[in-house]
């Protein structure tokens, strides 16, 4: 046993510090660069402990070939989560970060993720409490990145969750000003974060199964994106990357489109005239079927008169190997009405409202590059870090149902206040947000596409 633990740490150690020890530093000119290059890097952060726990875990019981995909994860270029503290510590954070991407020759990328209201105070509620002191914890990431080459991604829901979508009662939260003072906190960061001459900010623009076109480009727009890099989109969400990169380059024709005086100030401001993966004029469209999204296309084509898209955007890739969960498919929920799970349409309908929190079977998608082939697109990413839990995904929280009287398994609860909190997609009670959940780790990594391979 000590010599296949020892084994397993020789390896993983050597695997891991073969990116992550320093080579040659790289001094920041002081030129304005707001873009990035052809052979850009992005950061390998230290792997997650939960990870380093899996991977022992695989290597006692003989299990290689699973260690090593985790080993592979582990590896590959993944966000940095700035995710509270004093705004002394998120800097000390920011500046370690800094430090060990420069010994990389990479560039790193950070997600804020503090806003006041925090995912509408459902699993990954939190953040600041007041805007004061979000605007303190903003400077401080500003003055610890300075002129340092850095991707930021501001506050992933932000801008597609503003307090006004969360259903609070107006009777204890006034909820206008709780969106206006949403807007505020976003332009802020914009404003600060984008003083330094290398960072690059990016805006939350939900995904392309959530908000038309016109309403995100909006909101876009009211929280400094004409003062930004541009938008990021699919974060934590398994959306394909086709749909996704149609979905942000009509959001940013549709900024085109409503705000080129040129053409007429009739169009100025109309955002929500824009076509969507819901509506065109030109034809029927269906959100889930991008052959449909045809229609929307021809209104671009005869809508944008001389208007040009300029607005940058990139996408998380870090789970979208897939696909979307809520879609027809052989591991998909709709596949749960079939034997041997025999569950009714009511079941299925809330597995699909759900498809978002911890879905089995997807896949770790396109790993981060900069080579996208598609105009305006900047980055694919590894936004969300693969293996991290959603939350705590059941019945209570209703993202879950299920029939136990028509499939059921040997230790699976039998109470109902326990089948309330029991996840039958995946036959537990699910890590919480932000915990390391190896079962899906796993699946993530044998279902990469493109595949991860189990060898060095």
């Amino acid at each position: 046993m000590y010599g296949t633990r020892l084994c397993k740490k020789i390896v993983f150690a050597a695997a891991t510090l073969a990116v992550l020890m320093p080579v040659l530093a790289v001094a920041d000119d002081d030129a304005t660069d707001k873009t990035l290059a052809s052979d850009t890097r992005f950061f390998v952060p230290q792997p997650d402990t939960g990870a380093v726990q899996q991977v022992e875990n695989l290597f006692k019981t003989g299990e290689f070939k699973d260690a090593f995909l985790i080993v592979k994860m582990e590896l590959e270029p993944q966000a940095v989560w700035l995710t509270g503290g004093t705004p002394e510590q998120v800097a000390a954070k920011a500046v370690g970060t800094i430090r060990q991407a420069r010994r990389q020759e990479a560039v790193p990328v950070f997600v804020l993720y503090n806003i006041p209201g925090r995912d509408c105070g459902s699993y990954s509620a939190g953040g600041a409490q007041t805007t004061a002191a979000y605007e303190a914890w903003i400077d401080a990431i500003a003055d610890a990145i300075g002129d340092h080459k850095v991707v930021v991604l501001v506050e992933p829901d932000a801008l597609a969750n503003l307090p006004s979508d969360c259903g609070y009662d107006p009777t204890v939260v006034d909820i206008p000003q709780a969106t206006a003072d949403r807007y505020t906190q976003i332009n802020y960061a914009v404003t600060k974060l984008e003083t330094g001459r290398r960072t690059m900010v990016y805006l939350d623009a939900g995904n392309s199964d959530w908000h038309a076109v016109g309403d995100m480009a909006l909101r876009l727009v009211t929280a400094g994106l004409m003062n930004a890099q541009g938008f990021f989109t699919n974060v934590s969400n398994y959306r394909l990357n086709n749909y996704e990169a149609k979905f942000d380059t009509w959001i940013s024709e549709c900024i085109a489109f409503a705000s080129n005086p040129a053409d007429g100030g009739w169009r100025l401001g109309h955002y929500t005239w824009c076509a969507s993966q819901y509506f065109s004029p030109n034809g029927p469209v269906d959100p889930n079927d991008i052959s449909t999204w045809v229609y929307s296309d021809e209104w671009y084509a005869g809508a944008m008169g001389t208007a040009v898209p300029t607005t940058h955007f990139v996408v998380d890739t870090s789970r979208n190997g897939q696909g979307p969960f809520n879609i027809q498919g052989p591991f998909n929920a709709p596949s749960y009405a079939n034997p041997p799970y025999d569950q009714p349409a009511s079941t299925i309908a809330v597995l699909n409202s759900g498809s978002w929190c911890n879905p089995p079977a997807r896949g770790l998608g396109v790993r981060a590059t900069v080579n996208t082939g598609v105009p305006l697109l900047d980055a694919y990413l590894w936004v969300k870090i693969p293996g991290e839990s959603d939350g705590e995904c059941d019945a209570a929280g209703g993202v879950r149902a299920w029939d136990y009287s028509l499939y059921t398994q040997p230790g699976w609860p039998i109470t109902a206040a326990d089948q309330a909190a029991f996840d039958p997609l995946w036959g537990l009670v699910d890590p919480a947000a932000g915990a390391w959940f190896p079962q899906q780790a796993l699946d993530l990594a044998r279902r990469a596409s493109p595949a991860l391979h189990d060898d060095f």
